[in-house]
């Protein structure tokens, strides 16, 4: 299993301490692949800039699919573009896939079968060796976990990485994660004032 489906796993645990948006997991998930990438010798980080590598097939197919993604011509992509542009609507990708590989199970809660619909990890080995991770505090998966607030993590923690480049992900995934909440709040306060000028006094 690669780091970002670890991470997708223990973001469906039935009870997070709060829902993990799919655009924050969507960033986080760019990011665990770019780690898994530097951990082949696909990619190597240069300052702010992903700098491929030679061009390996891995096995995981989301992972090949990144890895085919990557801007192979200098000047070399920069991390934030990478994750804004590879983490477009990831979080769903990674769900149809674990979910044709039967790691992931469709359940309605309330005791109609009419109920809400929601996504659950199914007990399975890959799922126990991501919550074995999670549980030992693994730096890498806590880091990115803790961008988006899986686990208790808090930004600016710090999770005891030791690889430059394997930090300089992390920080643009907590640097994007934010950018996004910002954005949000901005829509919000938007939307709140358009409202307002409908009301009228």
């Amino acid at each position: 299993m690669s780091t970002a489906k670890d991470l997708f796993i223990i973001a469906m645990d039935p009870e997070p301490e709060h829902a993990v948006g799919q655009g924050d997991l969507s960033l986080a998930l760019a990011g665990a692949e770019l780690i898994d990438l530097v951990g082949t010798g696909d990619v190597a980080v240069d300052g702010d800039r992903i700098v491929p590598g030679g061009a390996s097939a891995p096995d995981d197919g989301l992972l090949g699919e990144a890895a085919a993604r990557l801007t192979r011509q200098p000047p070399y992509e920069r991390i934030e573009d990478w994750l804004w542009r590879r983490g477009e609507d990831l979080s769903s990708a990674y769900r149809a896939a674990l979910e044709a590989d039967g790691e992931l199970t469709r359940r309605r809660s309330g005791l109609l079968s009419l109920g809400r619909e929601r996504v659950e990890a199914v007990d399975t080995p890959a799922r126990r060796r991501a919550v074995d991770r999670r549980d030992a505090r693994e730096p890498v998966l806590t880091a990115l976990a803790s961008a988006v607030g899986i686990d208790g993590g808090r930004p600016g923690e710090d999770p005891g990485l030791d690889d430059e480049a394997v930090t300089s992900v992390v920080a643009a995934v907590h640097d994007a994660v934010m950018e996004l909440e910002a954005v949000r709040q901005r829509r919000t306060i938007e939307n709140a004032a358009f409202a307002n000028v409908w009301r009228g006094p």
